[in-house]
């Protein structure tokens, strides 16, 4: 018997947003809808590719009640990111999620002072912690150093984990450093151990990952559920996150959204994001297209 439950695919939900910029919550609901009808466990709001850093509080409540009023649990079907250095902001952020009785959040670390010791980020998350020890919203830790500049060690996971067991239940791995992949699988059997990398996905899974926190689930879910549910290895998506890489990668991954729906308002991002071109959206919906003809 597994130690702890299989967490399975949660979408990395992509945020629609109108011409003037404003959240367009209609598509986001409909896109929603279609992740988990299509066999995500659940979807994850304000994360990277959401671009929660972007999003304001006002918008997050906005965009959580418009998923509750469409029928999603926020219980099981619901996670939220959180995007702040703030302490107190992060706190409130993290109000927003709970208020809406929602069960699990994905914590990054701090992401504006560079080269901070470790012990100034166990400090920043013991407190941020603390803030919600009284709740029973369940932390996954956000391991995603190209982004952050401020990667989580094994031995910080490991002493956040022994400081807040009923709040620390999970990391996401999206730093894309196998040999850290493994360490963490190695040390951490007690805790869901999700993977962002979606070309390590099938490999960690064999090793015990229990599920993953999905970029591409916004464009293709049942792909990757055989990658999850047994571990079994697909080269076309190393091929596909290879081409994306090209490319600065949450405008990537909208313009997929944009080419295999054939709705343009997905190629939008929030400045400092810049769309891609024309010709970069052709170039990458063609490796889509060979990789996944019809």
């Amino acid at each position: 018997m597994e130690s702890i439950p299989r967490f399975g695919l949660s979408c990395a939900l992509a945020s629609p947003f109108q011409d003037d910029g404003s959240i367009d919550y209609r598509l986001l609901v409909t896109h929603a809808r279609s992740c988990l009808d299509a066999g995500c466990s659940s979807v994850t709001v304000f994360g990277t590719t959401g671009e929660g850093a972007s999003i304001s509080l006002a918008e997050r409540a906005k965009m959580v009640g418009a998923l509750l009023s469409a029928g999603i649990d926020p219980r099981t079907e619901l996670i939220g990111g959180i995007a702040s250095t703030s302490i107190g902001d992060a706190a409130e952020q993290i109000r927003i999620l709970r208020d809406s009785g929602c069960g699990r959040i994905l914590l990054p670390p701090p992401f504006y002072f560079k080269g901070v010791p470790e012990v100034g980020l166990y400090e920043w998350f013991a407190n941020v912690l603390e803030k919600i020890a009284d709740s029973f919203i369940g932390a996954i830790l956000y391991h995603i150093p190209s982004v952050t500049q401020a990667p989580l060690s094994v031995d910080l996971v490991s002493r956040l984990r022994a400081t807040f067991p009923a709040l620390v239940i999970g990391v996401k791995d999206s730093g894309g450093d196998w040999s850290f992949t493994e360490s963490l699988l190695r040390a951490h059997a007690d805790l869901s151990i999700l993977i962002g990398d979606e070309r390590h996905l099938a490999a960690a899974v064999r090793l015990g990952a229990k599920g993953a926190i999905s970029g591409l689930a916004n464009l293709f879910p049942a792909v990757l559920l055989p990658l999850i549910e047994r571990g079994k290895d697909d080269s076309r998506i190393t091929d596909l996150v290879t081409a994306i890489l090209k490319f600065p990668v949450t405008p990537a991954v909208k313009a997929l959204l944009a080419h295999r729906s054939g709705n343009n308002r997905w190629l939008k991002v929030r400045p400092p994001l810049v769309r891609l071109s024309e010709e970069e959206v052709k170039e990458l919906g063609a490796a889509y297209d060979a990789l996944f003809p019809g």
